[in-house]
């Protein structure tokens, strides 16, 4: 892996600083809505459903910035972009906390998107891919063990703030984090070197490993298999308790294996830490997608006792940890390292449109037909991502 140097004035420093800025970044702005929204529509007197729309303006125009960010970050570095990204989001959440009017709240996510594309995991895979170059599979798969305990630490201390300070104060709080914790780190520690830059001029230069060119069919199958994906997750994090809890479990029940998705993430990505670095990213990704289609057969046929939906949650939990990895490692794998922020700038676009999208059109599927019929919704779009993958050849030789 990396020797102890590596981690504290070597390339490798990247990865727990970027954990430490993934899990508070991942915290306040992503999963701090579900417990915020109530609470602002309460007060506010608006629907339920336009204040958590700002959430998916905000994954819309993060989608349209990434393209950017990621060019951006080839260019200037993560340790400029992603400062920058940090700032932006701090003042999206200072708004939140101070704005009172509709247009203004809405407002305040379209900032908040500018620099939640700047702080995210795209973000970051691309600064280790600009840092690490074509190794950097193992880099990114270590960042994905700490930002798997985002919403294990993100929840609870939203909760606790929320009773403590309230949520305008919490929006507060956490606009001090992003901008004093998670700003300065990437400005200051994050490693400003490129792979190509290391590299010693006496080295003995490794076998070229054979790319493709990041366009025409395998690049939109890449791209269109990551956006099909991005559906489920964003769909089911918002709709999937629920629908266990209208299909007969306990509040406390469904509120426990909700809690399994997060450890079944992080023991995936250690597996794959462990056992996967020979396997080319792109047969983990079609496994990760196959064992969640399995997921939704065992819940189509074997219907919503809490068995089944115990490992329902894991094999669901399970495959994200594992995707997640390959939204940074295959890519890497197909196209190479270079120009690769702008490459993950292009895919992440498509997927983030999707995130935005997906929460409301399985709320209208659900609706207006059945749980059942919206959890095949969500079927078919693994389906898709699955048949893209399976659809991609890999360089030869």
């Amino acid at each position: 892996m990396a020797r102890m140097g590596d981690w504290l004035s070597g390339p490798w420093r990247a990865v727990p600083v970027l954990g430490v800025t993934q899990i508070i970044a991942w915290g306040t702005i992503y999963y701090s809505p579900v417990l915020t929204v109530p609470l602002i529509a309460a007060e506010h007197g608006w629907s339920l459903s336009f204040t958590m729309a700002g959430l998916s303006v905000g994954l819309f125009v993060a989608g349209l910035a990434s393209p950017f960010v990621g060019r951006w970050i080839d260019h200037f570095g993560g340790h400029v972009v992603m400062s920058f990204g940090s700032l932006v989001a701090a003042v999206g959440l200072y708004g939140l906390a101070e704005v009172e009017q509709p247009a203004a709240y809405l407002t305040a996510w379209v900032v908040l998107g500018l620099g939640l594309s700047a702080s995210l995991y795209d973000a970051a895979f691309a600064s280790l891919g600009r840092i690490f170059g074509a190794e950097g599979r193992r880099p990114i798969t270590v960042l994905t063990l700490a930002g798997g305990f985002a919403s294990t630490v993100g929840w609870p201390t939203t909760h606790f703030l929320l009773n403590t300070v309230g949520w305008r104060g919490t929006y507060l709080i956490y606009a001090v984090l992003l901008a004093l914790v998670c700003a300065p780190l990437h400005a200051l520690a994050l490693p400003r070197s490129r792979a190509a830059a290391t590299r010693r001029a006496d080295e003995t230069a490794p076998t070229p490993i054979r790319v493709l060119p990041a366009e025409g069919l395998v690049f939109f199958l890449v791209a269109a298999a990551f956006a099909a994906y991005a559906f489920v997750p964003s769909a089911l994090s918002a709709h999937l308790l629920a629908i266990f809890e209208r299909a007969g479990l306990g509040a406390a029940t469904v509120v426990a294996i909700g809690a399994l998705f997060g450890p079944a993430q992080v023991m995936a990505r250690i597996c794959e830490l462990m056992f996967g670095r020979h396997l080319h990213p792109l047969i983990i990704a079609r496994a990760a997608v196959g064992l969640l289609m399995i997921a939704f057969a065992l819940l189509a046929f074997g219907g919503f006792s809490i068995a089944i939906a115990t490992v329902f949650a894991l094999m669901f939990g399970a495959a994200n940890g594992l995707i997640t990895i390959t939204r940074g490692a295959v890519p890497l794998a197909l196209f190479g390292a270079a120009g690769y922020g702008r490459l993950l700038g292009r895919i992440a676009g498509p997927s983030l449109v999707m995130q935005a999208a997906a929460p409301f059109v399985l709320a209208y599927v659900a609706e207006h037909a059945s749980d059942g019929i919206a959890l095949g919704v969500a079927a078919i779009f693994a389906a898709i991502a699955l048949g893209c993958f399976l659809a991609i050849r890999r360089p030869a030789g």
